[in-house]
């Protein structure tokens, strides 16, 4: 009985019949197998017993002999109670008694299967054939082949035919598993798809708070920082409080013993009046943004943060300090702007400029302006009264909240700024150029300014003077003539009739390293301890307007449409861009090097693989039907992009 299969309780309908065991075959079997040990053993010389144990085995051998019972005991012995009620119950009853205990939530949220096939084809489908992919080709391939060759032979016999059948048969299978992989497959990339979508709004909206908590960040270091300055003003007022109570102290000490009244007047007349106490400049604290906005690091590349109206006329010069910070901008309409990145509100003017600013830088809180008037001023804005927009007031009336504004659009009437907030922010002037400044640069204390005048000069911003003048010209002179050139003292690159050819383009320094690029396309290196050029780079065929260095390459851009990579440690061209119009503007970060390269939009391109790609509003100005204007400045810090236009329009984008 051992060697005999077990018949389910849930058995198929070919074992229906044997699985009913009548009652009179129960008791007879019972009562066979029930024999006593008495029975078996007793004495043989007992005809009855004998006869009784003969009859009881032979009845048993009988049994044993009708496998379908022995199936059926089984089955009856291993089957539950349960078992036996839900064996009575067809499978569709089972079904819906199962559910009917499910509660509705459950059932609501029953995903949606749109695969026609059953789990059990699934399973099987995933099964491997056994052989790799080649194998099953050739296979194929010798199949047809055989088929080919034994076609009329094989066609007569009936056990070719019976093969046949069964290779049809295997084919058909084989192609069914396919097409249930295939809508398997096809499942599973639908699933993926919602699984994205789900993720693309889980990621929106946490990009929301992050925007938020930048914001409120932001508001949060303007209150540290003015509550420090008026920390700082109440600690000056205590001392000077201090100051005067020891001096009043002193007085009475050394008027102690005259008269009283006499004591008293002229202590009075001793004490400094309201109106005749100098009042003490305030100064203001000026701090590097303790924490740095990391928002725009978390969209697509040139992805538009906003586009703001800055100016009626083209943009000349910008610059800001951090993302989302401070931004301050200079046209030909004569005004220098700051702005407000985060809320896209303009804060005030820097008045001051008798003519258009060409060229202006921001660090932390101070900014330099050079001006075609000639002179270069010092602007703190951390003096200036302006509170960041917290929350305002929508259309109907409630307040609405500004977090928004970080990737908004432009603000209905940005040139109302407010009045005379900036009144306080002037540092002071400095004048020695005779002619334009167009370049400067400036850190620390000091400060490198370039003019029209052909000469850079070198500021002292503790005392406020120029402490060197490097003369471009009498370098120029001196080179020809160490390297006996017939050429003239300076080298012509043609005259060029636009406004940006300026005499010095673009200057950078570096503790004692000075970086000059000029109009005759050179790029010289000065030594600002000696007053001369280390090194000059030719390469050039036009004006040089931008350069930037770091510690191995030093980058420039010239009108000669091109850009060239140098290597600093060799003087020689490391990599060279060539582009369809003269480069206006120039910058490069960690990972990109951005120039406006008179088109709407920004060149970019990637220093980590290589490409080179285009960002701004000309990228989709056609489909939109827009004429953006042609780019003339592009500042770029942290993959934060800022780029001017020649309308007026300073463009916002994450790069």
């Amino acid at each position: 009985m051992a060697g005999l299969d077990s018949h389910n309780a849930f058995g198929g309908p070919e074992d229906e019949d044997s699985a009913i065991i009548s009652t009179r075959g129960l008791e007879a079997f019972g009562r066979k197998v029930t024999t006593t040990a008495g029975h078996l053993i007793g004495p043989l010389a007992d005809p009855a017993s004998s006869t009784h144990y003969q009859t009881a085995m032979s009845d048993l051998h009988k049994q044993l002999r009708r496998p379908n019972l022995q199936r059926s005991v089984f089955s009856f012995a291993k089957t539950t109670p349960t078992d036996l009620v839900r064996s009575k119950l067809s499978t569709s009853e089972i079904q819906y008694r199962a559910l009917t205990y499910l509660p509705d939530e459950l059932l609501r949220n029953i995903p949606e299967d749109e695969n026609t096939y059953s789990l059990f084809q699934g399973f099987q489908a995933t099964l491997p054939d056994g052989s790799p992919e080649g194998k099953k080709h050739r296979r194929r391939v010798s199949r047809g082949r055989k088929l080919l060759e034994d076609d009329n032979s094989a066609s007569d016999t009936p056990s070719s035919l019976g093969k046949l059948k069964k290779e049809r048969h295997s084919l058909n299978h084989h192609l069914e598993m396919l097409g249930i992989r295939k809508n398997m497959a096809s499942s599973e990339i639908h699933e993926i798809d919602n699984k994205i979508a789900n993720l693309n709004s889980m990621r929106k909206i946490v990009l929301e708070r992050l925007a938020g908590l930048e914001q409120e960040e932001a508001l949060l270091e303007h209150d540290i920082l003015d509550v420090e300055n008026r920390l700082e003003d109440a600690q000056e007022a205590f001392d000077d409080a201090e100051a005067l109570k020891a001096e009043v102290d002193l007085e009475d000490t050394d008027d102690r013993g005259m008269d009283e009244s006499f004591m008293s007047e002229s202590i009075y007349e001793k004490l400094p009046s309201a109106s005749s106490t100098p009042t003490k400049p305030k100064r203001h604290k000026t701090i590097r943004r303790k924490s740095m906005p990391i928002l725009h690091e978390h969209f697509e590349p040139g992805s538009m943060i906003r586009e703001i109206q800055a100016h009626n006329d083209m943009i000349t010069a910008m610059d800001f300090d951090v993302p989302f910070g401070t931004m301050v901008t200079s046209a030909l309409d004569d005004t220098v702007k700051v702005w407000d990145m985060n809320a896209g509100r303009c804060m005030g003017l820097l008045e001051g400029h008798t003519a258009s600013v060409r060229a202006l830088q921001v660090e932390d809180n101070i900014v330099a302006t050079g001006s075609m008037d000639a002179t270069i001023r010092l602007w703190d804005l951390s003096k200036a009264r302006y509170e960041p927009p917290n929350n305002r007031i929508n259309k109907d009336g409630d307040e609405e909240d500004e977090d928004h504004l970080a990737f908004g659009g432009a603000e209905e009437d940005p040139f109302e700024a407010p009045q005379g907030t900036m009144i306080d922010t002037p540092l002071f002037t400095l004048g020695a150029h005779v002619d334009e400044v167009t370049a400067l640069y400036f850190k620390g204390d000091t400060l490198i300014s370039g003019s029209a005048d052909k000469t850079l000069r070198q500021w002292d911003l503790e005392k406020g003077r120029c402490v060197q003048t490097l003369d471009v010209m009498w370098a120029a002179a001196q080179a020809s003539a160490t390297m006996g050139s017939s050429e003239g003292t300076w080298r012509q690159t043609g005259k060029v009739p636009d406004a940006s050819a300026d005499f010095v383009g673009a200057v950078q320094v570096f503790d004692a390293a000075l970086a000059c690029g000029t109009a005759d396309g050179m790029v010289r290196l000065w030594d600002l301890r000696s007053g001369q050029v280390h090194r000059s780079l030719v390469g050039h065929t036009g004006p040089v307007t931008c350069l930037q260095f770091d510690d191995v390459h030093l980058i420039t851009g010239s009108l000669d449409r091109s850009i060239r990579i140098w290597d600093l440690r060799t003087g020689a061209i490391h990599d060279a861009y060539a582009y369809d119009s003269p480069i206006t503007s120039m910058m490069f970060d960690n990972r990109r090097i951005v120039s406006a390269a008179g088109e709407d939009v920004a060149k970019v391109y990637d220093k980590t693989d290589g490409r080179h790609w285009d960002c701004g509003s000309g990228v989709t100005a056609e489909e939109e039907g827009r004429t953006p204007a042609i780019v003339e400045r592009v500042r770029i810090k942290d993959g934060y992009l800022t780029e001017g236009r020649r309308d007026g329009i300073v463009g916002i984008w994450t790069c």
